[in-house]
């Protein structure tokens, strides 16, 4: 139950990529930025991004709630609704990591 959890970031991804393929890292950072930016775009435009073979990125709605309590300082607020970015990760994707273990 201890395992420590890895992160990968997106520097590290730049440099796996640019060590598989034959572009720079600049490039590679633009192409990774353009693209994330593009889900972010279609997100706020309402638009749901699938990503075949890897999983789904879409917006809910969650309902707001007149009395919220802010974590930080245990203030009671008042939420309205707004919208959550959610994944659902695809059918290849899900049976990858079936048999990873903690």
């Amino acid at each position: 139950m201890d395992r420590k959890i890895e992160k990968l970031t997106k520097a590290q991804i730049v440099e796996s990529i640019s060590q598989d393929c034959d572009l720079s890292k600049k490039d590679i950072q633009f192409v990774i930025d353009s693209f994330f930016e593009e889900v972010k775009k279609a997100l706020v435009d309402g638009k749901t991004v699938e990503l075949r073979g890897f999983g789904t990125f879409e917006i809910r709605i969650r309902k707001g709630r007149e009395r919220a309590r802010n974590p930080k300082t245990g203030e009671i607020v008042t939420v309205s609704d707004h919208g959550v970015a959610v994944f659902r990760p695809g059918k290849e994707l899900k049976e990858s990591v079936w048999n990873v273990k903690e």
